[in-house]
C-alpha cells in the first residue's frame, strides 16, 4: 500500500471539495469602517455633550 500524498487521502472520500462561490450582494455591499483622526474625534465629541466622560 502506498503512503497517502494528499490531505484528502487521509480524510477519506466522503469529504468533497467545495467550489468557490462569489460573495452574495449583501456581503459585497459592506464597506470598511472609517477611522476618525484625532481632530475629527475631538470635533465630533465637541458636538455631542451626551458622549463626554462623566467625572
Amino acid at each position: 500500500m502506498k503512503p497517502p500524498k494528499r490531505l484528502s487521502d487521509l480524510k477519506g472520500a466522503s469529504q468533497r471539495a467545495e467550489t468557490y462561490a462569489p460573495p452574495t450582494p449583501k456581503v459585497s455591499r459592506q464597506k470598511p469602517g472609517k477611522v476618525l483622526s484625532a481632530a475629527e474625534r475631538a470635533a465630533f465629541l465637541a458636538n455631542r455633550p451626551d458622549l463626554k466622560p462623566k467625572s
